[in-house]
């Protein structure tokens, strides 16, 4: 028997017989093209191959409609956007004309070059949309090199074993008799992971190479909770599984009977759940689950894979599409996001020693008030439309929190002059995720109506860790003591300054944290919609007194391992 410890993104326990698919690697040729007539030849090739693409993947979307979730559909409608975009079609058809590379090789050489730099970003669920490239840049040179697709007939019960699992392959696929994934690659943003939580099939993935050892039918016993998977157990593991298997099936059925039911404390302490969306098709997976809202409205997906910033009038539409999508359910849009790992393709941004630590986000957008105030105007107009709330993200100190404002009010006289309908009286927050922020929240407080705590950043800032070092990753903690009291004392001064404190990190979604948040008087967290239901399973069980007494104790442990160790008993 041998056990390969992964991450679990989709709960739930599997056992069963394996499948491994292994994808043929794309070859360059280091063939050059040698007179005009075949440069003619390649790019006819490459321009055929775009239109075949695309035609395809809207045949599997006809195909799909019936039965497919919204999130795969949208998936797939994103994939023709990307197959579309003039960057990636200039950039080969340049290395076809002027280094004479066969279309073969210059996709391919061109797809490595985005691969790489969204495998590079730091944003989680930036650095997963490599594999939507990846998939692109595949179905393309399926077309250019005339392949064909091999279908498989899976039998009943059998656990899908993979490099990694592309958005297609989860739609195109017939999985009625999938029951479970494990992936080498991938993360809890991947797609692999959205679509195995959206059909409720168990999934792992980051495995490593180790998983590729697996062999068709080898038994394997997937846990999405823990994150393991294991190749020909014993039968006494079999059998233990079989029985959490059950009591995981009763508590899922348990869980889905909770969508109506308000996130209340024994004891009456209402809380807010919501989710962490990209656009307005996220919306309907937020009202499935249950959400009160959106937290955090990530924008910068509009930005990219384009080839110059999107207008006012872009921005309006889509920021519109969501508020209209709402139910008149608050959605938090973060202002953009970019630099650091969030690089524009148009928009240069000189090389930084320490980019994280540079010119980004907030600093860009007050050095750059043309394009913060075309944003800001688009907000205002679509808050019309629905309860959209603005924040602004890292944030050091008050003096960009004044400076914001004063551009969000530039902004407002200039739609009054332009006669545009806008929301006026639009709530504007903060994200607190640089220490400073967090050590200054009473200051903060009295300019703002809100703040959202950002974990991710604000652990990587404390603890001067970069998650992807492999080095020194597993210093990455989000229970370090210090990290703790950072985020106690930005709950504290919210309470005293009378506004609300939510969180968009993803220690919102943990279960392991949930009591400890409550107790520290957490009054919103936000997480994939998805998650919605098993942290609000722990909120109506849980009274807020017993909370303030677990926080209590946490507080007074000086490791991590002590106060995880303790969190993990009481999750038991």
């Amino acid at each position: 028997m041998e056990k390969i410890n992964g991450t679990g993104v989709s709960p739930g326990i599997a056992i069963g017989k394996a499948f491994v698919i292994k994808k043929a690697e794309a070859v360059v040729s280091g063939i050059l093209l040698t007179d005009e007539n075949e440069i003619i030849t390649a790019v006819a090739g490459f321009n055929s191959a775009i239109h075949l693409a695309v035609a395809e993947i809207e045949a599997i979307i006809v195909n799909a409609k019936l039965s497919a979730l919204e999130e795969e559909l949208a998936i797939l409608e994103a994939q023709i956007e990307l197959i579309g975009d003039p960057q990636i079609a200039e950039d080969v058809l340049e290395k076809i004309q002027s280094e004479r590379k066969t279309a073969n090789d210059a996709l391919i050489e061109v797809i490595a070059d985005v691969v790489q730099v969204f495998e590079s970003m730091e944003d989680e669920y930036m650095r997963a949309r490599s594999t939507d490239i990846k998939d692109v840049g595949a179905r393309i040179l399926k077309h250019l090199n005339k392949q064909h697709n091999d279908t498989a007939n899976f039998n009943p019960d059998t656990i899908i074993i993979a490099d990694d699992i592309s958005p297609s392959d989860t739609i195109s696929m017939d999985i009625k008799h999938v029951i479970g994934f494990a992936t080498r690659a991938g993360s809890k943003t991947s797609h692999a992971a959205i679509i195995a939580k959206a059909k409720g099939i168990p999934a792992v993935v980051g495995c490593g190479d180790g998983l590729m050892s697996i062999q068709n039918d080898d038994l394997v016993i997937l846990d999405g909770l823990s994150g393991l998977v294991f190749i020909n157990p014993a039968k006494e593991i079999i059998e233990d599984y079989r029985l959490k298997r059950e009591v995981h099936r009763q508590q899922a059925e348990k869980l889905k009977a909770l969508k109506n039911v308000p996130a209340v404390t024994p004891d009456g302490k209402k809380i807010m759940l919501s989710a962490n969306i990209s656009g307005a098709d996220d919306m309907e997976t937020v009202h499935d689950n249950g959400g009160d809202g959106v937290g955090l409205f990530r924008t910068e997906l509009l930005f990219m894979d384009r080839d110059s910033f999107p207008t006012e009038e872009e921005q309006f539409e889509f920021y519109k599409q969501a508020a209209l999508r709402s139910k008149n359910k608050p959605v938090i849009v973060r202002t953009i996001d970019i630099g650091g790992d969030k690089q524009l393709p148009y928009f240069n941004i000189p090389a930084e020693l320490n980019p994280f630590l540079g010119y980004r986000a907030i600093r860009i957008c007050l050095d750059r008030t043309d394009l913060f105030v075309t944003q800001l105007k688009a907000i205002l107009r679509a808050a019309v439309f629905g309860d959209l709330r603005i924040m602004f993200p890292m944030i050091s100190n008050i003096q960009e929190v004044r400076a914001a404002k004063n551009i969000l009010e530039e902004a407002k006289k200039e739609l009054l002059a332009e006669n545009d309908p806008f929301k006026a009286d639009i709530k504007v927050g903060i994200m607190i995720e640089i220490p400073s922020a967090a050590v200054t929240a009473d200051i903060l407080a009295k300019e703002v109506d809100f703040f959202s705590i950002g974990t991710n950043d604000l652990c990587q800032y404390t603890l001067a860790v970069d998650r992807m070092n492999e080095k020194i990753s597993h210093l990455y903690d989000p229970f370090n003591p210090g990290v703790l009291r950072l985020i106690s004392n930005v709950i504290e001064q919210g309470r005293k300054h009378h506004i609300h404190v939510g969180m968009c990190g993803e220690m919102a979604g943990d279960p392991l944290a949930t009591l400890l948040l409550l107790g520290m008087g957490l009054e919103g967290f936000s997480m994939s919609a998805a998650s919605i239901p098993a942290i609000k399973n722990i909120i109506i069980n849980h009274s807020e007194a017993d909370a303030k007494q677990v926080y209590q104790k946490v507080m007074a442990m000086d490791s991590s391992d002590e106060i995880t160790a303790y969190l993990k008993a009481l999750n038991k």
